[in-house]
């Protein structure tokens, strides 16, 4: 982004670029979680263009947070929606939002503990579940999820680490 940007009201709409880059995320994970999250629903242009609203954007953050800080996988994130529901992930990153804002979180408490995605790799856990309660042989469709999943955390600490090499 070589052009300066004029800074936009927080109720403003935003693309899939400027979430992808506020949050940290590549576009084609928003896309994806579209596709995981039904509740998850930014408006389209008749282009197909996406449009975040605030409350989408704040659906995002608690999201990438449950992933990627909690070592949560989509399935244990499905879970949370279904038991807590959509207001409970939102608030999670309204806070986050004015933690960050604010100064209170630093950036190790930002990052999730790379440990929680061997440990889900290695017992193959879907919601935080024991190795031993996990499926054992899951469907193509399943592990097709849990790799995609993987590959996603895993792209996210290679960004920070090399966003990190360059400060």
């Amino acid at each position: 982004m070589g052009m300066a940007q004029m800074k936009k009201s927080p109720q403003a709409f935003r693309t899939i670029s400027e979430v992808a880059e506020a949050l940290d995320i590549p576009a084609h994970v928003l896309r994806f979680w579209e596709s995981r999250f039904p509740q998850l629903r930014p408006m389209k242009s008749s282009g197909g263009r996406r449009y975040y609203r605030p409350d989408d954007v704040d659906l995002l953050r608690g999201i990438r947070d449950l992933l990627y800080h909690d070592g949560m996988t989509i399935k244990g994130v499905q879970k949370i929606f279904r038991e807590q529901g959509q207001k409970a992930v939102a608030e999670r990153g309204r806070r986050l939002d004015a933690q960050t804002n604010s100064g209170k979180r630093t950036e190790a408490e930002a990052l999730w503990d790379e440990s929680d995605l061997v440990d889900d790799l290695e017992a193959g856990a879907d919601d935080g579940a024991a190795a031993t309660d996990a499926p054992a042989d899951p469907s193509p469709g399943e592990r097709r999820a849990l790799i995609t999943d993987a590959i996603t955390r895993l792209e996210s600490v290679r960004s920070r680490i090399l966003r990190d090499l360059d400060d």
